[in-house]
């Protein structure tokens, strides 16, 4: 059996909101040290093993849940369908309300103001929001890896950041862009004068007219639109080798995506502290789930309303294990010296005005790995395998359309 990390507590605060901070599907420089001092509040309490795997013998009144996404029903978030469509949220004794998010919806704003129990929500926004006052924690990191590419044509030129010089670059905005604005200041470009920024569709059809050069894409949505589309001048459909990809993990510049986050102020009560820790544990055993069973997990979320074409949604579903999987120290626990490049990057990359994502030097607080480390115990306990160190990704074919 794997031996866990051992238990900490490490924070970090501040940071400021480049351009609206609003949630959109997607997400988004210099150094900062990670802190390893437990703050006095009862977010640092232990958790309970025992809570993390009560039996659903022992439920008579399900505790209702609302988990606040950051977008539509889509296989981004299938872990948490998986959770509810197997019954692991149940056999916690939670009855989970799943909300789904979209352009007006923050969902670290929702679970700050009390519209919701529980929220996904990319780190770097998440933070911003909570350097304006939101109390909210991470107590998962589902994702262990940045999903954001660039993408340009084959014959563009483009093929690293430092190609941008001169081009159209898109970006989505609402927090989306610190990883661009990394990856171009990494290049010792001048966003305000070396590149032209281009504010991007929710989609690929801007790369595809020609009107922008190089796209920002998520591996698991909007690149598969490219594979999906048809090339007027062959009548197929285009392949990857029509395209350069530019991943911003593979640049350095990848920042901590997908996480789980609780409320800081009711962390101070054991039984949300419970609450948590029984939503965690069924979460990441959907996660688990969704790993060994890629195709039924995209099923599950096709099936709770998602409108993406059915290989598209499974593209997804095998696009967002390999963000999750491996996970050396187990699922959704954090890897300090990815939240470190997360911190580095958000106090040292500029937007245009000259702003930079973290403003201070972050404080205790805002992450805490025990929820996760005691999830990934009761369930080796289970027989699971929380690390994943075996996966491999299945072959996906796209369709047109993604159908």
């Amino acid at each position: 059996m794997r031996s866990l990390a051992s238990r900490r507590i490490t924070g970090l605060v501040g940071l400021v909101a480049v351009g609206a901070i609003a949630l959109t599907a997607c997400g988004g420089g210099s150094s900062s040290t990670e802190s390893s001092a437990a703050p006095a509040s009862s977010a640092a309490a232990p958790a309970s093993s025992a809570a993390a795997s009560a039996p659903a013998a022992e439920c008579t009144d399900p505790t209702p849940v609302n988990l606040q996404l950051q977008w539509f029903a889509q296989a981004q978030f299938a872990g948490y369908y998986a959770a509810k469509d197997k019954g692991f949220y149940k056999d916690q004794c939670l009855d989970v309300t799943i909300l789904e998010g979209g352009v007006d919806i923050v969902p670290q704003t929702q679970l700050a103001q009390g519209n919701a129990d529980f929220a996904i929500a990319w780190v770097p926004k998440a933070l911003a929001s909570r350097e304006q006052g939101a109390n909210i924690v991470n107590v998962a990191q589902v994702y262990q890896k940045s999903g954001t590419l660039q993408v340009a044509w084959a014959d563009s030129g483009i093929k690293t950041p430092a190609d941008f010089k001169g081009k159209k670059v898109g970006n989505w905005g609402f927090g989306n862009e610190f990883e661009v604005f990394a990856a171009i200041t990494q290049a010792g470009l001048d966003p305000a004068n070396d590149v032209t920024l281009v504010q991007q569709q929710f989609d690929m059809k801007g790369l595809l007219s020609k009107e922008i050069d190089a796209a920002e894409a998520m591996t698991y949505n909007e690149y598969a639109q490219l594979l999906e589309a048809k090339n007027p001048d062959t009548g197929k459909l285009y392949t990857p080798e029509d395209f350069t990809v530019i991943s911003y993990e593979d640049q350095g510049v990848g920042m901590l995506q997908d996480a789980i986050w609780a409320s800081e102020e009711r962390l101070s009560d054991p039984a949300y502290q419970d609450l948590t820790q029984r939503f965690v544990t069924a979460s990441l055993k959907g996660w688990i789930y969704c790993r060994d069973n890629a195709a039924e997990c995209a099923d599950i979320v096709t099936a709770n309303g998602s409108k993406l074409g059915k290989s598209h949604q499974l593209w997804m579903m095998n696009e967002v294990n390999k963000l999750i999987w491996p996970s050396p120290a187990g699922v959704g626990v954090m890897d300090p010296d990815k939240w470190a490049q997360t911190v580095e990057i958000s106090m040292g990359t500029k937007n245009l005005e000259g702003a930079t994502v973290l403003t201070a030097q972050p404080a205790d607080g805002s992450y805490t790995t025990q929820y996760a480390e005691a999830a990934d115990q009761s369930l080796e306990a289970e027989g699971l395998n929380v690390t994943g160190d075996a996966f491999a990704p299945i072959t996906v074919t796209l369709n047109e359309g993604g159908n």
